[in-house]
């Protein structure tokens, strides 16, 4: 199931999906059904799912309200009254994970002076695993993500992002892992400052089960940007092209290096925009996942 966190009248819900465009609020069927996070520990307590604890919350009740996932995106997108998306959940933690995809470490060698690293990171046993954001860091669904305004070459990373509870991935979203070429470029050393910054990273728009995604290594990914209304760039690539599976990253994350319940992970990035391309202020980023949904931000510098 798809379960998505809304504003309302300035409070927030948790909903899931129980059809196609229906939502049904679980907040307000039950005032504990809070977030993903709380339906994580009290799957854990019986011994079941997150999906079974909703059908249970849904079937035990006819009060709960239901609302249309396309008004809740249009209300989002155009900053209108009614329900909006929030972020599926606060992550208390982003990691993120890179050159697991061939082309990444191709791009990644190009715009380096020290292109044997990459080389190396890609067919190691360790992957290269990096602090991301912490939760001021981290944009919802339609709200702004940021290029550092010491930056001239900036793009976005669309990835497969997974969700750790009890150690486990209990589920996916799609991330944004905006990045700096120009500094990552001078010097492998500068990774952190062209990756953690005001704004350089989004999740969204939902939380989604293991059992709704199936196989994560069999997912379409796709990559639009716009400018001034007009398509600059499209790409598309496959999670059958990572490398390492979420299962695989999960485990090397946590290797003698705990991580709170919520901590999300980005799996990498198998779209690269072109070298002449980066991204200005006002540019739209939408990035769609097959199973899970498409996450759209507008671009600000910072």
């Amino acid at each position: 199931m798809r379960y998505f966190q809304l504003l309302i009248r300035g409070e927030s819900h948790l909903a899931v999906e129980t059809s196609d465009d229906t939502l049904v609020d679980l907040t307000t069927i039950s005032p504990h059904a809070t977030g993903v996070i709380e339906l994580l520990r009290a799957a854990a307590l019986v011994g079941t799912d997150i999906d079974q604890i909703a059908r249970a919350i849904v079937d035990r009740s006819s009060g709960g309200m239901t609302i249309s996932l396309a008004d809740v995106e249009d209300a989002t997108a155009e900053g209108g009254h009614g329900p909006r998306f929030g972020l599926p959940l606060v992550p208390p933690e982003v990691w993120a994970v890179g050159v697991t995809y061939q082309d990444s470490m191709r791009e990644r060698q190009a715009e380096s002076e020290t292109p044997d690293v990459y080389a190396k990171v890609y067919a190691s046993e360790r992957p290269e695993v990096f602090f991301k954001a912490t939760p001021g860091r981290v944009s919802g669904p339609f709200e702004e993500v940021g290029i550092r305004a010491d930056s001239d070459w900036d793009v976005p990373e669309p990835e497969l992002a997974f969700v750790l509870f009890d150690g486990a991935v209990a589920g996916y979203t799609v991330g944004n892992d905006m990045s700096s070429r120009t500094i990552e470029g001078l010097n492998p050393l500068y990774l952190p400052q062209a990756k953690i910054y005001d704004k350089s990273c989004s999740i969204g728009p939902c939380f989604v089960t293991r059992e709704t995604v199936g196989d994560p290594q069999d997912l379409t990914v796709k990559l639009t940007i716009e400018r001034d209304g007009n398509e600059v760039f499209t790409g598309a690539t496959s999670t059958g092209n990572m490398l390492r599976d979420c299962d695989y990253l999960a485990d090397w994350l946590q290797r003698h290096n705990p991580v709170p319940d919520g901590t999300t992970v980005l799996t990498g990035t198998g779209i690269i925009p072109p070298p002449e391309f980066t991204l200005q202020a006002g540019d739209v980023v939408s990035i769609e996942i097959e199973k899970i949904g498409t996450l759209t931000n507008t671009v600000v510098v910072v």
